[in-house]
């Protein structure tokens, strides 16, 4: 129990940080705010008098902690900081929404009751899935106000800030979910201060030794550093100063995890990393003047210290999706070392350091969308379209979060910002959904290439559409924007619908030639003797051909039999189930039942990790290949997987479960007979009009009236080849098809 004295002392803090939300919000706050701001904070006081964190201290300081990093560091406006003070209030005490909704007005109780769904979501998921959708009902919150997701991450930041009077075991899940989803989150708004302090308080949790070692170098160096930066400016000030250019030097050295990865992607030493720090120049200017005194001052920086060409990077001229905009130039500085200098004005520095809130301060009227408020919108757009599983949908989402960018033409000469590692696909469906599509093929600067070509900064992109095309699976492993997987996805599922209605057909009419009736308890026992899980996968493979007409005469027979009928183990299900398992729109569900490895996906010997994640199939997978056991897999969101891709990422798989029914499977048919007009056409007429069959290269040549010819096809069992085959010995003039 706290003494009155100490009390007292405890109240005297907890105005006195009040009293600094106030002084330091990056907003201007009209006497009205204050005043409702003050409420917010004498209901906040009120609803947690009786909590205390971890730490022992009034659980009140971590709301007016969240709502100061809301208001100074990212910020925003009187309704955020209001929200941020009543974060917890509903969940923690008895004040209700529609108490904040009277008090506060709709805007605030909206905020507030997001971030209370948030706070409800189970924090110990173990499972993926489980975690995902968590994460997924969190991003959907966006649906209602963007400010649920910044307070969200101001209130992540300050809990990670007092992570220390966690139990051990809890900061690493706490600094791994953070990894996981808010500093991205946090890079991709713009709050990369933020970001850098939860990556680094995420490395001294998770790695404490690695994270000690880096910071006691820095510490080291520190003095240096400074000496450093001052003699760096003493080289350019004159010329700056000559200029009339009213500015300031700035030095700062890279954050612990920046450097860390450093360390890990070029495999040296903190002494090796020759970038460790950068020097930024942040220049007065008028808006109309910014870019021409950013390559005033680069023109100056240069004629002292010689640039390395490949390091510039110009912001300004194509800002980051982000909004972030500066000149970014690595110059051998002072004393033969290289420096990354960054150029900036006082607006750009504003931006780059308050990310959203400053990129609407400095948007005026009818302004062209860009930057972050673009990505905003096709990030709702993205939300309100998902309907895939939510494992999924995190994981094309996280795709757009620290993503680098490249920068490539449409034919007609616009500019285009696309996730570095973007393939023509990317370039189709982020054009239109409907070029995605129907894309044929592509050419880029002029060249056809293929569609699982990486684009690089400065291509200029020609998408080839018909009417005809369709995704495929394989597209699948071509792209890298979650809007390309997504919308390919669900094209594909919609086509596994259509397979499907159509398989029942074929099954209705094959069951009435073999004198069956075609009933819900037929059905049922197809799906048993096949060992599927419902009547759509049944259909699919029926219409796909996976299941062939034999496999049904096969069925057929023992159906026939009633003694064998008798002994058959028949799967009952409840009136809900058949009834469920009958809806026309369910989406067809997947039966994994094999782990694929790489790029080729190859099949390779692996254990699952059963003392750490315990994957099962269906789960989002790697590989991790060990010393000792071979491959051993793990789920994506394994404990250990952060520290596993952090200290040996050249030991990492890609992995996937896949439905070995649903395979693509290649084969090679060799033709040869006499030479005709129009004999190509007729072969492949014949392969583009059989169903579930790919042409994948096709070759002929001409020798003294006699032809030859070689085609690979991509098709799902033998049974459908064998079909093809008989078809092309049909053609007239071809003698010979053989499958080699």
């Amino acid at each position: 129990m706290l003494s009155e004295a100490q009390i007292e002392q405890e109240n005297k803090e907890i105005v006195s940080r009040y009293k600094d939300l106030l002084r330091t919000s990056y907003q201007t706050l009209s006497e009205e705010d204050k005043a409702q701001i003050r409420l917010a904070f004498e209901v906040a006081v009120d609803a947690h008098k009786d909590q205390r964190r971890k730490s022992g201290e009034a659980y009140v300081f971590h709301p007016i902690a969240v709502a100061q990093i809301v208001a100074e560091e990212i910020g925003l406006d009187a309704t955020s900081i209001m929200a941020a003070l009543l974060h917890d209030v509903v969940e923690d005490s008895h004040y209700t929404l529609d108490y904040i909704e009277e008090q506060f007005g709709p805007t605030v109780a909206r905020i507030v009751d997001g971030l209370t769904k948030i706070a409800g979501l189970k924090k110990d998921a173990n499972n993926v899935s489980l975690q995902a959708e968590n994460f997924r009902k969190m991003l959907l919150t966006l649906n209602d106000d963007v400010r649920v997701i910044l307070i969200k991450i101001a209130d992540r930041y300050h809990n990670m800030l007092t992570l220390g009077s966690m139990r051990p075991d809890k900061r690493v899940k706490i600094a791994s979910e953070t990894l996981y989803i808010y500093a991205p989150l946090a890079h991709r708004v713009g709050l990369y201060n933020i970001k850098n302090t939860l990556e680094d308080l995420a490395l001294k949790y998770i790695e404490p030794e690695v994270y000690s070692s880096i910071e006691q170098n820095i510490a080291d160096s520190s003095d240096n550093n400074e000496q450093y930066i001052e003699h760096f400016k003493s080289f350019v000030k004159d010329a700056l100063d000559r200029e009339k250019i009213k500015f300031q030097i700035k030095g700062r050295m890279k954050s612990i995890s920046s450097i860390h990865k450093k360390m890990l992607r070029q495999n040296v030493s903190f002494d090796e990393i020759y970038d460790k720090f950068a020097v930024r120049i942040i220049y007065k200017a008028k808006p109309e003047e910014e870019k021409f005194l950013a390559w005033k001052i680069y023109s100056i920086i240069t004629d002292y210290f010689t640039p390395n060409p490949v390091r510039l990077r110009d912001w300004i001229t194509s800002p980051k999706s982000t909004g972030y905009e500066a000149l970014h130039i690595t110059v051998m500085g002072p004393d033969r070392k290289w420096v990354e200098v960054q150029i900036r004005s006082e607006r750009m520095h504003e931006i780059a350091e308050k990310g959203y809130a400053a990129h609407y301060k400095y948007k005026h009227g009818e302004q062209k969308e860009v930057g972050i408020e673009t990505w905003l919108n096709r990030l709702q757009d993205a939300l309100e379209s998902s309907n895939g599983n939510a494992v999924d949908f995190v994981e094309e989402f996280k795709l757009n979060l620290y993503a680098k960018e490249i920068f490539v033409f449409t034919p007609m000469g616009d500019l285009i910002s696309l996730p570095k590692g973007a393939t023509p696909l990317d370039f189709a469906f982020h054009v239109h959904t409907e070029v995605g599509l129907k894309t044929r093929g592509a050419r880029v600067n002029g060249k056809l290439v293929p569609l699982s070509s990486v684009l690089k900064s400065g291509d200029q992109v020609e998408i080839i559409t018909s009417e005809n095309a369709k995704p495929t699976s394989n597209w699948l492993d071509y792209c890298h924007t979650g809007k390309a997987l997504s919308k390919i996805r669900s094209s594909l599922n919609a086509e596994k619908k259509s397979i499907a209605d159509e398989g029942r057909e074929v099954l209705r009419r094959k069951l009435r030639t073999l004198k069956i009736k075609f009933s819900e308890d037929t059905v049922n026992k197809l799906v048993n003797h096949f060992k599927l899980k419902t009547s759509q996968d049944l259909f699919y493979r029926i219409g796909s051909g996976s299941i062939t007409n034999s496999m049904i005469k096969s069925f057929a027979s023992s159906y026939n039999n009633t003694l064998i009928s008798f002994f058959t183990s028949r799967i009952r299900k409840s009136p809900k189930e058949k009834s469920e398992d009958f809806i026309d729109d369910q989406q067809l569900s997947q039966q994994f039942d094999m782990l694929v490895f790489g790029e080729e996906e190859e099949r390779l010997n692996y254990t699952l990790a059963s003392d750490c994640c315990k994957p099962i199939p269906g789960d989002e997978v790697f590989g991790f290949l060990t010393v000792n056991d071979g491959i051993k897999v793990h789920k994506k969101n394994c404990p250990n997987a952060v520290a596993l891709q952090s200290k040996f990422s050249y030991r990492i798989m890609q992995a996937r479960w896949i439905d070995s029914s649903q395979q693509d499977f290649f084969a090679d048919i060799n033709i040869t007979g006499i030479d005709q007009m129009g004999l190509v056409s007729s072969i492949t007429q014949i392969i583009s009009q059989q169903m579930h069959v790919g042409m994948k290269s096709i070759s002929f040549s001409e020798k003294g009236g006699t032809f030859s010819g070689s085609i690979r096809v991509i098709v799902k069992n033998n049974d459908i080849l064998n079909s093809v085959i008989k078809k092309l010995r049909q053609v007239n003039g071809v003698d010979k098809v053989i499958r080699t």
